[in-house]
């Protein structure tokens, strides 16, 4: 049992400097005995409201260095405060404000919203076991107008769909990673680092891009990129759910409509999922 959607603003001053951190939290716990399901007896139960305000006070003591390390504390709080607590986990969210720049200049106190994908973290621990940290982004919504087909593909008296050499690649991606043994990390350094890997993998070189035969391919070079380049990450799951775009057939307007405009195809799209990790974790 736990607490939900616990959302709060936190803002850090530094003199004129203001800094801020937006986040949702989830946090659960289950206690030694299950006596307040099978006997209704409560003395056990940390209320939720109690939860709540545990994380609030963390938030107010400690600050936000990182969401990893915010939910590392949590966990370790109710860990150490509470013998009854046999297992908590963690979910922190965060709101994606930026600060503002006008003329390159950042701003003191001022910040936007910047919808770039969403970053999170998830803590979990047993008591007497290993805490153990993941964390992702997700709602990142990504576009290649070229360098992307799709040709080859089974097919069968039911297949319509024709080759593609040349076409939009548009998704949505959701990426976890896990990072094994949780030692002293520079979770902020490691998950911007982990961004550019995406972004670079999804895009390839600014000056030519780089070609995709499929969505599948392109989620292995996401994943197979983060693990060469960041070694702290055991294993990493991507799923990206497509958008397919369709050229509108402006023949009857007496125009030619040579891919310059395109309408979405809402439903039903298209997903793919992978789940990759180093050997050495699987063989654990």
């Amino acid at each position: 049992y736990g607490k939900n959607t616990i959302k709060f603003l936190r803002l850090h001053r530094e003199g004129k400097k203001h800094f801020v951190k937006e986040v949702e939290v989830c946090a659960h716990l289950r206690l030694t005995s299950p006596q307040e399901y099978l006997e209704g007896n409560n003395s056990l139960v940390i209320p939720t409201d109690t939860i709540k305000n545990i994380v609030l006070v963390l938030a107010k003591k400690n600050g936000i260095p990182s969401l990893e390390q915010f939910a590392i504390d949590i966990c370790n709080h109710f860990m150490t405060t509470f013998c009854q607590v046999a297992y908590v986990k963690t979910y922190v969210q965060e709101v994606p404000w930026q600060r503002l720049h006008e003329d390159g200049v950042p701003h003191i106190h001022s910040f936007i919203f910047v919808p770039d994908g969403i970053r999170f973290c998830e803590a979990e621990q047993c008591r007497n076991g290993p805490l153990v940290v993941f964390a992702g982004i997700k709602d990142l919504k990504l576009m290649k107008t070229t360098q992307s087909g799709f040709e080859g593909f089974y097919k069968n008296e039911h297949t319509t769909l024709p080759e593609r050499h040349d076409r939009i690649l548009c998704g949505e991606l959701f990426c976890k990673w896990s990072y094994g043994e949780c030692k002293d990390f520079d979770f902020n350094c490691i998950w911007k680092k982990i961004r550019e890997c995406i972004l670079e993998a999804f895009a390839g070189p600014p000056d030519c891009g780089e070609y995709s035969p499929s969505y599948q391919k392109t989620i292995n070079s996401i994943q197979m990129l983060v693990l060469s380049r960041v070694s702290q990450v055991q294993v990493i799951e991507a799923v990206l759910n497509n958008t397919f775009y369709n050229v509108v057939d402006m023949k009857n307007l007496g125009l030619n409509n040579d891919k310059e405009v395109l309408v979405p195809v809402e439903a039903p799209y298209g997903s793919c999922a992978c789940t990759l990790g180093r050997k050495k974790f699987f063989e654990a």
